[in-house]
């Protein structure tokens, strides 16, 4: 990803316009008529006077004389800090996220919730087609996604299980399937079985690629969500006490979780898992690089009772291959259940990523620290808020 991209108008109709990222190729498609409804100027009027590029991070005022769209920062934007953009071109990893794009991206988030609740006829993403291409199955992450993007007016083509029903069973390399994709849609999420799928996918095409799990890699958009709900129910994110419980060696929720957490002030992690799933030691170079504190046990009991969040993952049988006694030796370690429920805090919570197995019993469903399906349905806040960035900007 290019740190100050070029940009440059290629093609332009009576209701829309392509830019393109000079630098790193990238298209963005902007719907006219939807984006100047949400700017406070009298008339949709494109003006680039003369210029054929621009470059970001040139003078806020002059940026804003040369081109009215929502790509670019506009003065009173509800939600978004001045004088920044949305600068990524896609969501690959959680390190790509600092604290205030973080902030800012919760407070569209909060939009996307009003909009939920209150405008269900959102058009901001008509015009615009989200293909969802995903190699392993998901419940929650494809359907919130295809979701968030009826929600705002767009299309979804989808692919739900594209390693045996697409032409990757045929012998398809990842790249040529992503540059037929990017010629039927506006944007891509993908999942997929191996680590560092998505960033080959994203070197590889010209639009927005968002990360929906690369096997045992990162899950960026599950961070954000765990880091929103998070806040939304403890009420900070500083100073916060929280301990990442089971799969820790494989759980890529886990993995991009710890990196968003480096990004606040006085955070502790303890990891809590059976020896053959310990967190690598890549996850705890980086926490220590960044002066977060944290701290192995094999103390559930006693890490629940400082834990401001319990952060509960299954053992993924998946990732162990033929080893099945090794699955079978890790799971059923560490349940969370009423017992470990009576020694947390009563402003604590537990959190999991879902699907869940038997790693917390269903009688914690009752309990109102049982945060998890609330955490499911902020999913759809986040991926809305990134869709809209993604696509239309700020």
């Amino acid at each position: 990803m290019a740190s100050s991209p070029l940009f440059s108008m290629s093609t332009m109709k009576r209701d829309s316009f392509v830019m393109k990222t000079i630098t790193s190729n990238k298209e963005f498609k902007f719907n006219v008529s939807n984006s100047f409804d949400k700017l406070p100027v009298t008339s949709p009027t494109l003006l680039l006077t003369g210029e054929n590029s621009l470059k970001w991070g040139q003078n806020e005022s002059l940026l804003r004389n040369r081109m009215q769209c929502c790509a670019v920062e506009v003065k009173n934007m509800p939600g978004y800090p001045m004088g920044k953009k949305f600068e990524l071109d896609d969501v690959i990893e959680a390190q790509q996220f600092d604290r205030e794009t973080l902030n800012a991206i919760f407070e569209v988030a909060k939009e996307m919730e009003n909009i939920k609740k209150n405008s269900p006829g959102s058009q901001i993403l008509k015009g615009y087609l989200m293909a969802t291409l995903f190699y392993e199955p998901s419940t929650r992450t494809r359907l919130s996604f295809e979701s968030a993007m009826k929600r705002l007016g767009g299309e979804v083509l989808t692919t739900e299980n594209a390693r045996e029903f697409s032409s990757a069973a045929k012998g398809e390399t990842l790249e040529d399937t992503i540059r037929t994709v990017e010629g039927y849609s506006d944007i891509i999420v993908m999942r997929h079985f191996e680590s560092g799928a998505a960033k080959r996918a994203a070197a590889t095409a010209g639009i927005p690629i968002i990360n929906a799990g690369d096997g045992p890699g990162q899950h960026p958009t599950q961070a954000l969500l765990d880091v929103y709900t998070i806040e939304r129910e403890i009420g900070k994110l500083d100073g916060i006490r929280v301990g990442l419980v089971g799969d820790l060696a494989n759980g890529r929720t886990v993995r991009s979780l710890a990196y968003l957490l480096a990004e606040y002030q006085d955070v502790k992690i303890y990891f809590v898992s059976p020896d053959v799933v310990k967190m690598k030691d890549d996850i705890k170079k980086y926490l220590t690089r960044r002066g977060v504190e944290w701290e192995e046990s094999g103390d559930l009991m006693e890490v629940a009772s400082k834990c401001d969040v319990v952060y509960q993952t299954r053992i993924q049988r998946e990732r162990f291959g033929e080893r099945i006694d090794l699955y079978e030796e890790a799971r059923g370690k560490y349940i969370v259940d009423e017992n470990v429920l009576k020694v947390m805090q009563k402003h604590a919570v537990v959190m999991h990523p879902l699907p869940r197995l038997d790693e917390i019993t269903v009688d914690v469903d009752a309990d109102p620290r049982a945060a998890y399906f609330r955490q499911a349905k902020n999913g759809l806040y986040i991926r809305m808020a990134l869709l809209k960035l993604l696509l239309v900007g700020w």
